[in-house]
């Protein structure tokens, strides 16, 4: 999800062995600037990587980094192999069904979480419409975006992310994109039952395959 600017430090850390898609959220700098260190998984797996996003993300991405989808030598440099693929609704990947989940990102725009099977992602959201709302009920587990206890144009506070995810009723929602200003524990300790504070190295497993 997002190739974040730590995602040579994140994989190295915890040992991430591949990568066979990304999906993108939005062309943010903090979610797209690790994009080159896709180009060592290309060289393990000897294989392009899918990158999905919606149409302004995708054309953000080719155009910001123009040097991986239009190279000028012929193919020889050592730079990411990856193949776009603009998607403006649910496709199937892997096996499983991929379904975007269109947000605001207040004053930054709008941004995609994405849903597969009991599982859903939506980080940089400062409110969520009704549509989106609908495509994630019977949820086993949600990461959202609950930026800080203060209000913020783009991100909702640790309260408002709170209100969303009672309301959307997942069994376990783990808030992501947190700043400095989040006081892990006491945070935690504070947050009702079944919702939580994530960290890196989080893992859980979930089946979306049909």
């Amino acid at each position: 999800m997002d190739t974040s600017t730590d995602l040579r430090y994140q994989a190295l850390r915890f040992q991430v062995p591949r990568v066979d898609a990304v999906l993108y959220t939005h062309s943010h700098a903090d979610h797209i600037h690790g994009i080159d260190e896709l180009r060592s998984y290309n060289a393990i797996q000897k294989s392009e990587i899918l990158c999905y996003g919606s149409a302004p993300t995708v054309a953000y991405l080719r155009r910001a980094f123009r040097y991986i989808f239009e190279p000028e030598d012929n193919g020889l440099t050592y730079i990411p192999r990856l193949d776009t693929k603009v998607i403006d609704g649910p496709f199937r990947l892997f096996g499983m069904e991929i379904v975007p989940l269109p947000a605001s990102h207040g004053a930054s725009g709008s941004v995609w979480g994405y849903r597969m099977g009991p599982f859903a992602y939506l980080t940089d959201v400062a409110s969520v419409p009704e549509e989106t709302l609908n495509l994630m009920k019977g949820l086993d587990a949600l990461i959202l975006d609950a930026l800080r206890p203060s209000y913020h144009p783009s991100h909702l506070t640790i309260e408002a992310a709170t209100e969303l995810a009672l309301r959307i009723g997942a069994k376990r929602t783990y808030f992501t994109h947190m700043s400095h200003d989040v006081e892990y524990e006491e945070t935690n300790a504070a947050l009702p039952s079944g919702i939580e504070l994530a960290y890196d190295g989080l893992q859980f497993t979930f089946s979306g395959a049909s």
